[in-house]
């Protein structure tokens, strides 16, 4: 059986290919450390895999189509919404995501952007490189704030449990309600409308897909702050920039987009107040790649067994 990784999944080489030879004794492992430019090119680097393993780069009908002898679609991303997942359903694939690798580095970015909104790091580290003071700088803290989760998975569970010990009042909105310590749920309005913090942390699906719209974001008191470290889509960029512009909320903490960066010059969250903006990097610790490409290998352990999970379709 061969199984082929189309891209680099953040992890050097030859840690990649140990883990190859101690999880998968058997199987040929093909690793391609660069991103392919074309659809054309993943369908032949695919040729004769059973199994195609890929991180974020789009994944097309066309490409799905192409790829003949694959069988397993093994998604090294939390997120699938950048897969063609008719088009996979359409060809028979199996396909699992590697859910659970970066419930800590996403939660903790969620909590370091926010105190660096909060208490202005960024412009305070300026203002001591400039000769400057404190004068005009001076935010809160985050104790005995309403901390606001949507969506209480793993990720947004940890985000909660977080802001519990931050000495945060928690509310929460989710599809499936959980037991959780400290965690009262309340209505998608009633968290917008109560929050000092709102974070986000739900898929990207039809559904979601502009779920924070201007009449959420309008809901909003004037000193609260939005986080969105899920996707893009689910809140209204354009929005987002004029509730910010025109100081009707207090800030925004963003690092997922429309697309993945670079980002546009034109977009309008770069040019808007009180943000802070990272590139798509929530995910992307050092202990996490390394947790995902285990997981992505064990993907693909438990598909060969006839066990699949993590499963998608």
């Amino acid at each position: 059986m061969k199984m082929v990784i189309l891209e680099p999944l953040g992890v050097p080489e030859d840690e990649i290919m140990n883990m190859a030879e101690e999880m998968l004794p058997g199987v040929e492992v093909e690793y391609f450390g660069a991103r392919a430019d074309s659809d054309a090119e993943k369908i032949e680097r695919a040729k004769g895999a059973e199994i195609v393993a890929i991180a974020n780069q789009p994944l097309s009908g066309e490409a799905i189509r192409g790829m003949e002898d694959c069988k397993f679609l093994d998604v090294a991303f939390t997120g699938v919404d950048h897969v063609d997942l008719d088009a996979a359903k359409e060809a028979g694939l199996k396909v699992s995501n590697c859910a659970g690798y970066s419930t800590a580095a996403v939660s903790e970015l969620v909590f370091g952007m926010l105190i660096s909104l909060n208490r202005n790091i960024a412009a305070c580290d300026e203002a001591v490189r400039n000769g400057g003071t404190k004068d005009g700088l001076i935010g809160p803290e985050l104790e005995g704030l309403t901390f606001g989760v949507i969506g209480t998975g793993a990720i947004g569970s940890k985000v909660a449990e977080i802001a519990n010990a931050f000495g945060c009042r928690v509310l929460a909105y989710s599809r499936t309600v959980k037991d959780l310590p400290g965690v009262t749920y309340v209505g998608l309005d009633e968290l917008m409308k109560e929050s000092d913090v709102v974070s986000i942390h739900i898929p990207s699906n039809a559904e979601t897909k502009g779920l924070i719209n201007a009449d959420r974001i309008g809901m909003m008191k004037k000193n609260a702050v939005l986080i969105n470290l899920a996707r893009g889509p689910i809140v209204d960029s354009q929005a987002l920039a004029d509730a910010l512009n025109s100081d009707a909320i207090r800030g925004a903490c963003v690092d997922v987009f429309e697309m993945e960066p670079p980002i546009p010059a034109d977009h309008p969250l770069l040019t808007a107040k009180h943000t802070v903006l990272t590139p798509h990097v929530a995910f992307a610790s050092d202990q996490a790649m390394v947790k995902r490409a285990k997981i992505v290998f064990d993907n693909a352990k438990k598909y060969i067994e006839g066990n699949q999970q993590n499963v998608i379709l």
